[in-house]
């Protein structure tokens, strides 16, 4: 793979040629894909979907939104780091092309922040409890009408998925979704591959899938475009756009750091774990004497994180001019920060995280209840669709679609169609609006 295609400009949706401008020159090149991703409506419902603790009361605990903006922030730095190293190494991209280091950054910084734009009320679970609704619950009957790959996106619905279609589905007479810049499209997507075959190699792209088959074709021009190497033969896997080992970095530092503020904060882990873990990874930069003029444990924890955070951030920009050449040629086969020398004192922290947090009673007994929230909702709401097709509708199927917004597909030809636009339309709920809608049909709640 080639930067000058990796960069390029075009934005999905447009039939014009490559350009490096936008025409508002107050808006230049690829941070107009920030703008839109921010002004997006499935953005802004992020502020009401789970990052860790759901639906908490406290004031300081992080949301899909505040998490995205921090990942978006790290990123734009490592985007930065990597573009000046980039273009000393490739003066030409400079030169030749006009690039400069904060086109890097912007791309990052778009992609990651719409990162988690397609994840589904109630955080992960909310994943698995659309997979399972089709995999184990009444959503089975539909197993045999789908075809495997088809039946896969279903039942191992996958939020980076989700988050390509709400950024490049053409809807409400717009072609091209948010019309995003190729380079962010690419740099977006993680694991650039269809769901079957699940996890054919140990290969981190193919750790999950990164398109439904609603938008392969999309996802074909997108690669093409870039010029992404094509990983298979037989199915649809393409190496990831490089810049994508950056997002995802961005991501890995602020879920492995700040979700573990986070536990601190909330009294869930001991302020004396996050000295004695954090120290490991900021030996180097740490000073005592700050860290002990702090009189309050959140200052004392927004210390620490700091210097995590820029340590972190220094080892990917290091690992990745390392690897350029594997990154470009497609052989680099996992995170960055899988090989960093801080490699054990990540695991350590993520490892106290999901004992004291992700596991905590409050986190499960929350996912528990919103398995039942989205159970209900698909059950309801698959059923109604379906039966207004086949025309067994009864009145309260009819009620029901009433209720839902038009752009639920009620009369496509194709089950998967119909089906994916009712899980699609349930994953841009956010938290409160899952359960509103649930106590309405339970009839709890008018």
């Amino acid at each position: 793979m080639n930067w000058e295609d990796l960069l390029s400009l075009k934005r999905f949706g447009d039939n014009n040629k490559r350009i490096r401008k936008e025409q508002d020159e107050t808006r230049l090149g690829f941070e107009v894909d920030y703008d839109r991703i921010i002004f997006s409506s499935e953005f802004r419902s992020l502020q009401d979907k789970t990052q860790v603790i759901p639906l908490s009361e406290t004031d300081f605990v992080h949301t899909r939104l505040t998490h995205s903006l921090e990942v978006s922030v790290v990123g734009r730095s490592l985007g930065r780091l990597v573009g000046k190293k980039l273009l000393e190494k490739h003066p030409h991209l400079q030169n030749v092309h006009g690039y400069q280091a904060n086109d890097f950054g912007a791309i990052v910084a778009a992609a990651a922040l719409a990162h988690d734009i397609g994840n589904p009320p109630f955080g992960h679970s909310g994943e698995k409890a659309i997979g399972e609704f089709f995999k184990t619950g009444k959503g089975l009957q539909y197993k045999a009408l789908l075809s495997p790959k088809e039946y896969q996106d279903l039942c191992d619905f996958e939020g980076n998925a989700n988050g390509f279609k709400i950024l490049t589905e053409s809807r409400d007479g717009r072609p091209g979704g948010l019309r995003l810049s190729y380079a962010t499209l690419g740099a977006f997507t993680k694991y650039p591959k269809e769901s079957l075959p699940n996890k054919p190699t140990k290969h981190i792209a193919d750790k999950k899938y990164g398109f439904f088959q609603s938008e392969k074709d999309a996802y074909i021009d997108i690669a093409q475009e870039l010029g992404l190497i094509n990983r298979s033969e037989t199915h649809l896997s393409f190496a990831r756009h490089p810049l994508a080992f950056l997002v995802e970095a961005a991501d890995d530092i602020c879920y492995t750091i700040i979700d573990f503020e986070d536990g601190i904060n909330l009294g869930l882990i001991q302020e004396e774990f996050a000295l004695e873990y954090l120290s490991k990874i900021i030996r180097d930069n740490i000073r005592p004497e700050n860290y002990y003029a702090l009189t309050t444990k959140k200052d004392r924890i927004g210390y620490l994180r700091a210097l995590a955070i820029g340590t972190l951030i220094n080892e990917a920009v290091d690992i990745f001019m390392k690897n350029e050449d594997a990154i470009l040629n497609g052989t680099f086969d996992c995170a960055l920060l899988d090989k960093s020398k801080y490699e054990a004192q990540i695991k350590d922290v993520i490892k106290i995280s999901i004992e004291n947090i992700y596991q905590s009673t409050e986190v499960v007994d929350k996912e528990i209840a919103g398995y039942g929230v989205i159970n209900t909702l698909l059950k309801t709401y698959t059923t109604a669709v379906n039966n207004t097709y086949n025309v067994t509708a009864s009145n309260y199927d009819t009620l029901i679609l009433k209720g839902l917004p038009k752009t639920i597909n009620t009369q496509s030809d194709s089950l998967y169609e119909r089906l994916s636009s009712v899980c699609f339309y349930v994953s841009l709920l956010s938290d409160s609006k899952a359960i509103l809608d649930y106590k309405k049909i339970k009839g709890i709640s008018f």
